[in-house]
């Protein structure tokens, strides 16, 4: 078996702008893996007028390459819909339209392999190439390795159980439209968290249902606060910001995260214009808008009574408590990475960590491995702790990949630019004060 020289395991935006990128590359053999039967994005919440939240430019392909055939402006080429983008105007495109985008760059990549659950990987010194494991099927083998496996969704453990509950009305938003139909006729709703997909799921209900009584929305953040979107702001997602980034100590890279959450957790100003609207909308006439929106809080514990549930929750500010009822709970509360421990088998044991025992990732994305291993295991989007937070974020994504492809070449298969940013991010002795 001639070993792969890259395999990917997840076939999400990420690895498939590696395989979009790779594909000119006439030397490179490469296959991504994956366990679904074919490539969906959040589709949970593609919600009728929900958009991404970065330019149509942050496509597979085109902050590297936009020569590339899988760039979103080719895709829409060959559907034959260029002129009515044109005329659209639109630099944020709508969250189905990227999903239907990425599957159709993964079927004209040859690569993707659905439909095949990678379940360990093992180095065999022998055959200098790791082997990969797949459920039902021949292991492979390839020289190099990206995990590419995504995030998951993550319930507070206050919440855990009730969600994990099928006879509970209670769901993370990635599943929200599967309990749409069911959470618009609730008596009582209440959404828990503050960012995007708080706010779009609140919006949806503001919207759908036949009245705005019983709707709730809490928040741990102080505020319903937007995105950091300032053009300068933005510049910290950008490679020279996460050069930056990676030279700061642990310590102050943990520190720094948390304090960073509008750049990653605020809620874009078009949602937020666009509850306040239907708010204002509500309260035409003689009475309030029947909602109950309050920042601040946290959830305790939750639990089942009867036909209800019960919020034990506390103002952070105010340190008051009080148990909240409700019918139904939406836990908007975010995604965790997904665990690697069981994928990496025996491998993990010899990868380096940090002081917190998470995987230490060198500035290509490498993980440190021995050096009797003498492949590489890269990592997209699992690695936050050391290059910041604009590790999921999709204007990153061909960067890093560009990335991996030039080390695993060892030449630079795409050139890429020595400064990114106006800012100059920390302090250089070569400068002159």
């Amino acid at each position: 078996m001639k070993p792969l020289d890259l395999a990917g395991v997840g076939i999400g935006p990420f690895n498939l702008s590696l395989a979009a990128l790779a594909e000119p590359v006439g030397d490179l053999d490469i296959a991504l893996f994956d366990r679904r039967a074919e490539f969906r994005w959040h589709p949970g919440l593609l919600l009728e007028g929900a958009t991404i939240q970065v330019p149509f430019l942050a496509d597979l392909v085109t902050l590297v390459d936009p020569t590339n055939p899988l760039s979103f402006l080719n895709y829409l080429r060959e559907k034959g819909r260029l002129f009515p983008f044109y005329f659209a105007e639109r630099f944020h495109i709508p969250r189905v339209e990227y999903d239907d985008y990425g599957r159709w760059a993964a079927s004209r990549l040859d690569g993707c392999r659905f439909s095949s659950e990678v379940t360990e990987l093992r180095w065999l010194a022998e055959q200098a190439a790791f082997e990969i494991a797949l459920s039902g099927a021949q292991p492979v083998l390839a020289r190099n390795v990206v995990l590419g496996v995504g995030s998951s969704p993550s319930v507070p453990l206050p919440l855990a159980h009730l969600v994990s509950d099928p006879e509970v009305l209670a769901t993370h938003s990635a599943d929200y439209l599967t309990q749409r139909d069911r959470l618009l006729a609730a008596e009582t709703v209440t959404v828990v968290g503050s960012g995007q997909s708080g706010a779009e799921v609140f919006l949806d209900l503001l919207r759908g249902r036949a009245s705005a009584v019983g709707l709730r929305w809490l928040a741990r953040t102080p505020a319903f606060a937007p995105m950091e979107y300032s053009k300068l702001g933005l510049e910290q997602f950008t490679p020279d910001y996460t050069a930056y980034f990676r030279r700061l100590p642990e310590p102050v890279r943990d520190r720094l995260l948390p304090a960073q959450w509008q750049l990653y957790k605020g809620i874009d100003a078009e949602t937020i214009a666009a509850i306040h609207d239907e708010l204002y909308r509500l309260s035409v006439g003689d009475s309030w808008p029947a909602v109950v929106m309050t920042p601040g809080v946290e959830v305790l514990a939750a639990r089942k009574n009867g036909d209800t549930l019960e919020l034990d929750v506390r103002h952070v500010q105010q340190e008051t408590t009080a148990t909240l009822r409700t019918h139904a709970v939406v836990a908007a509360t975010g995604y965790a990475e997904t665990p690697t421990n069981g994928l990496l088998g025996p491998l993990g044991d010899k990868l380096e960590r940090d002081g917190s025992g998470r995987l230490a990732v060198d500035a290509d994305y490498r993980l440190r491995l021995p050096p009797e291993i003498t492949g590489s295991i890269f990592v997209q989007n699992a690695e936050r702790h050391t290059h910041g937070a604009g590790a999921p974020d999709l204007g990153l994504g061909a960067w890093r990949s560009a990335s991996i492809i030039n080390a695993v070449a060892g030449r630079d298969v795409y050139a890429l630019p020595d400064r990114t940013a106006f800012t100059t991010f920390g302090l250089h002795s070569s400068e002159a004060l």
